[in-house]
């Protein structure tokens, strides 16, 4: 099979296009056929060495932890797919090695779930990561009830955007802190722009005298503590960026593969409760610069590299 994959640490020049071993599947796993792969910051994290002290690597690696396509064959211990069940999946494991970049994936079937009917694959393909990130903290860590006023950081983000759609939809009223580019995007999602820079604590407690149930933090360092200051006597605070959120009285939060979850993340987006906008698209051979893009930031939207299969 064709692969994207890197066999040093290193920035998007480290990557490379060519041919790779298919991949076995394992009696808990599926084979996928790859339709479409996001984009994710930690990718470039782990590609640049940042995550060796909590995950194993044997190079090369196929970087990608995002994919949506077709089951090609189920695991002998799989009865929950079949041949042509059209998936999505946050294919992580706890070895950095085959990920998703690439024209086929054996995913462990814990980690996939069935993709949502409405939309396509490039779409589909930038839910998962992004999208069981919000909806853990948010059900989990924060305990978002309706009635609740929630903080999010980075509204118009990756992350942000899912948290925002999803903490409307659990009844809540969303503060979006954002730069001035995304308050657009913020108030178009459902939240009540804030823009960061000086006076930022002030323009939120405009909003929410009696301070915010809860923050979701997506930025880390100032804007943190700036969130930790902002709380009710009772709220509740959550950082996926900085552990010193701890400190704070808060908790630390690391997404994780849950096809339960994942169902429901689904099934919101059936419902029209939970869009996913996609940015741009670049072709399997080109994610070196899809990465790239991924980097100087500012789309407001997810980065796919998808996988042509029009001529096989």
């Amino acid at each position: 099979m064709k692969a994207i994959s890197y066999s040093r640490y290193g920035g998007p020049e480290v990557l490379e296009f060519g041919d790779h071993p298919d991949p076995k599947v394992g009696p808990d796993k599926v084979l996928v056929k790859v339709r479409a792969a996001a984009v994710n910051p930690v990718d470039r994290k782990a590609q640049a060495g940042y995550l060796d002290t909590s995950f194993d690597t044997v190079f090369p690696v196929i970087p990608g932890w995002d994919v949506s396509g077709v089951v090609v064959q189920p695991g002998v211990s799989v009865p929950e797919f079949s041949v042509g069940d059209e998936v999505m999946g946050y294919v992580r494991e706890d070895v950095l090695c085959h990920g998703t970049f690439a024209e086929y994936v054996a995913a462990p079937v814990r980690t996939l779930a069935r993709k949502p009917r409405n939309v396509g694959f490039e779409e589909a393909a930038g839910l998962p990561l992004a999208g069981l990130t919000a909806y853990q903290v948010l059900h989990r860590a924060l305990e978002v009830r309706p009635g609740d006023t929630v903080l999010v950081n980075a509204a118009s983000g990756g992350v942000g955007s899912m948290a925002v759609q999803i903490a409307r939809h659990l009844g809540a009223r969303v503060i979006g802190a954002v730069r001035e580019e995304g308050q657009d995007r913020a108030r178009e999602l459902g939240a009540e722009p804030v823009l960061y820079g000086d006076g930022f604590a002030g323009r939120v407690r405009a909003l929410a005298p009696h301070g915010v149930d809860a923050a979701f933090d997506t930025v880390g360092g100032q804007v943190l503590k700036d969130s930790a200051n902002l709380l009710a006597p009772e709220g509740r605070l959550a950082s996926i960026v900085d552990g010193e959120v701890i400190g704070l009285g808060g908790r630390y939060c690391w997404v994780r593969p849950d096809m339960a979850d994942l169902t429901a993340l689904a099934e919101l987006v059936e419902e029209g409760a939970l869009t996913v906008r996609v940015a741009r698209t670049f072709p399997l051979e080109q994610a070196a610069d899809a990465q790239r893009a991924n980097m100087e930031g500012g789309l407001h939207g997810k980065v796919i590299v998808t996988v042509d299969w029009s001529d096989q």
